[in-house]
């Protein structure tokens, strides 16, 4: 069958990525959806059986690994896939230990996962976005102190200190988790204003959103944990949503409900809107901190210097979007 676009969902074999890969599967035969994740564990095969069609495939993906982004980048192109209708820039993970984890290329590894990895997925697949083609990137409302969120608040210095934090230098785990969410959305904006910034003959619509899915018990965002965080995230909370929903707060969902949310909005809704942070289907404000444009400019140029490598036509070349 020849499909009209192409949808790449990262993290897209289990919970929130794979609800969405299967919702999107179904809804939209005509479509080629591409999953990634480190290791393959036929979630394809899994969804392809489920729909009874054949538009899934798995292409393996590790964030923490630029060399894995660059493959990635060239199993698409050998491809021939159609263009990408949507981009769901998801997968992420959380180092509850307040000891530093970094990844063999020495970077902590929740900075690298979370935000890295995936800015450097998207400048390599722009070339192969749609006219029209979204963007949506997976944060978290724990990036904003205003939402009082048992997490410890996102802080923002610089891209470096996130990226070779000091050692012993007592940042909680989970707070290198909320300081990368709030990346994702220093980030998400930076790219809308630049997107606006084009030159119009070269210029595609692409719209670039952040999206929080709410807190999804159940999800492997713990695997990390001890366990006992472990038993009660993936046993005991899973059963008492609804119970969490009146006593906690309204943002709480199953994976499935939180990816009809996000395949909605990448594919469905908010047609034209771009530079948006949106709690399910709802835009509303984000942090203070995550408006701050000194911010999102260091975290640009500090993520495309690292990225390139000292390869300046590739610096020019992803600065500019082209």
């Amino acid at each position: 069958m020849a499909y009209k676009y192409s949808v790449v969902i990262t993290g897209g074999t289990m919970n929130l990525g794979y609800e969405a890969a299967l919702l999107i599967a179904k809804t939209h035969p005509d479509y080629q959806v591409v999953i990634s994740s480190r290791n393959d564990n036929q979630a394809a095969e899994a969804i392809n059986t489920a729909t009874g069609q054949n538009n899934v495939a798995f292409i393996p993906l590790d964030l923490a690994d630029t060399k894995s982004m660059r493959q990635f980048q060239q199993t698409w192109a050998a491809a021939n896939y159609p263009p990408i209708k949507a981009l769901l820039l998801n997968a992420g993970l959380q180092f509850p230990a307040d000891t530093i984890t970094t990844t063999k290329e020495g970077l902590e590894a929740t900075f690298a996962i979370n935000h890295v990895g995936h800015v450097l997925l998207f400048h390599l697949l722009y070339p192969y976005l749609a006219e029209g083609a979204r963007v949506v990137v997976t944060t978290s409302g724990t990036h904003d102190p205003a939402q009082k969120t048992p997490m410890p608040p996102a802080v923002y210095h610089t891209a470096e200190d996130l990226a070779h934090p000091k050692p012993n230098d007592g940042v909680p785990g989970r707070q290198r988790y909320t300081s990368s969410k709030l990346c994702n959305v220093l980030w998400t904006y930076e790219l809308d204003r630049r997107l606006r910034r084009q030159n119009p003959s070269r210029r595609r619509n692409i719209a670039v959103n952040a999206f929080d899915p709410g807190l999804m018990p159940g999800t492997g965002l713990a695997r990390e944990g001890t366990g006992a965080e472990r038993f009660l995230w993936h046993t005991v909370m899973p059963r008492i949503v609804g119970l969490m929903r009146l006593v906690l707060t309204h943002n709480i969902h199953t994976p499935r409900e939180s990816a009809a949310a996000l395949v909605r909005l990448a594919l469905d809704e908010a047609e034209g809107v771009s530079g948006k942070y949106f709690e399910g289907l709802k835009a509303i404000p984000s942090s203070v901190d995550s408006y701050d444009e000194a911010k999102a400019l260091d975290l640009w140029d500090w993520t495309l210097r690292y990225v390139t490598n000292g390869d300046e036509g590739e610096l020019a070349r992803f600065n500019e979007l082209a």
